[in-house]
């Protein structure tokens, strides 16, 4: 087989079917990917390698028909991966057990569960509802979400994944919205010579945080971090060899910087809760006339108070003349970038389910896996979600403790 050394999307395939295919796993599992049908969602949850790899596993993969059209990945390229093309997604459901998806569940797709299914996917905590965690209880469902998967490393793969695709896109979103026909200011990010860069305040030193600064650095634009977590902060400094500005996000600091800032990029968040806010509408109000706000955690609740969620179809709103972004699922413009990112985590983890004999058998040994559990067996078990929604939970550790 003839390779593009410049192919890396083709060299990534190869090193993750190498490094993953291995003896049959201990059960086969009946894997289904369905549709995405949240408003703008192009993302798939895996790539034909990734099937290839499970199909090599022996476990079966049901996909539904134009799954992956919109990250260009045809049914062709799933069915000779080996996956099975399901016309529908009842079809696909009925004859799966473990379903992966990319966004949570649709109100109609809940019809579609069946007890003892098993779903991994994102949460978005900040548009849930306690309706939403009652539904899957009541079909007796295991939840594993995207934002509480976190390995013995404390790392959470899947999120940072999605993150560093986020920090570096708001950076380019943002210089499009303060360009002249976007009713911006008029000015480039990074200036030119004799005429200043623009001034971009990031609110967060996390990963999102991290690659926006990279890539507002990138443009030669001049860059604030701001995070009350002074160890991120000192981090990020040395990482990015002291090209950028810190300062504690206490309300004097915000309020100064709001009011000469250009960008601001909303990155604040807590790991498995609602974002932080942090900026008044009052900040908002002080800051100029065709300034650009990117909240890139409007999915966790926002950590602007003017901020609510849009889409890629209609992203932008202005509240006193500051442009607002608040697309909640920001890598689906980079559907196929995003996608790829997001089967090199989701694979390992689907032939360790496999590999230990089920999901049960896998909560057991598998960490990253048990922390991502949000629901077992009629039982919530994360505490973020009970004071949240005012639901009773249990421990996962606990419910697996005791056989139920």
């Amino acid at each position: 087989m003839d390779i593009n050394p410049l192919d890396t999307e083709q060299l990534g395939i190869q090193t993750l079917e190498k490094h993953l295919i291995r003896t049959k796993s201990e059960v086969s599992l009946k894997i289904g990917i369905p549709k995405e049908n949240s408003i703008d969602e192009k993302r798939v949850s895996l790539t034909p390698g990734g099937v290839s790899v499970l199909r090599a596993n022996g476990h079966e993969v049901f996909i539904e028909k134009g799954a992956g059209e919109e990250a260009k990945f045809t049914d062709r390229d799933y069915a000779e991966a080996g996956a099975e093309i399901a016309l529908s997604a009842d079809d696909l459901f009925k004859k799966s057990d473990l379903i992966l998806k990319v966004a949570p569940l649709a109100a109609d797709e809940f019809d579609r569960l069946e007890p003892n299914h098993t779903l991994i996917s994102a949460l978005h905590l900040g548009s849930q509802s306690q309706e939403y965690f009652e539904a899957l209880n009541s079909k007796s469902v295991t939840g594993i979400g995207y934002e509480f998967i976190r390995g013995a490393d404390k790392e959470f793969p899947i999120v940072r994944m999605m993150h560093e695709i986020t920090g570096s896109i708001a950076v380019q979103i943002a210089a499009h919205y303060m360009e002249s026909r976007s009713n911006g200011q008029g000015i480039m990010l990074g200036g030119i010579s004799g005429v200043p860069p623009a001034t971009v305040v990031i609110l967060g030193a996390g990963i999102t945080g991290e690659y926006a600064a990279r890539t507002a650095l990138g443009y030669g634009a001049q860059v604030f971090v701001m995070d009350n977590d002074l160890t991120a902060l000192r981090r990020l400094e040395n990482a990015l060899d002291r090209r950028i500005i810190t300062a504690v996000a206490n309300q004097q600091y915000l309020s100064n910087a709001l009011k000469f800032a250009d960008v601001i990029i909303g990155a604040a968040m807590a790991e498995g809760e609602r974002s932080p806010c942090w900026v008044t509408e009052e900040m908002v109000a002080g800051m100029k006339t065709g300034s650009v706000i990117v909240d890139t955690v409007i999915d966790q609740g926002g950590c602007v108070a003017t901020s609510r969620a849009t889409t890629h179809s209609n992203p932008v709103f202005s509240v006193h003349n500051v442009t607002h972004y608040c697309v909640p699922n920001i890598p689906a413009n980079v559907a196929r970038t995003a996608t790829y990112a997001l089967n090199n985590v989701l694979v390992p983890y689907v032939l360790a389910i496999g590999d230990a004999g089920g999901v049960k058998e896998c909560l057991w040994d598998n960490v990253a896996l048990r922390n991502g559990t949000y629901a077992y067996k009629k039982h919530i078990t994360k505490k973020s979600i009970s004071e949240m929604f005012d639901i009773p939970y249990r421990e996962i550790e606990m419910l697996i403790a005791s056989q139920i």
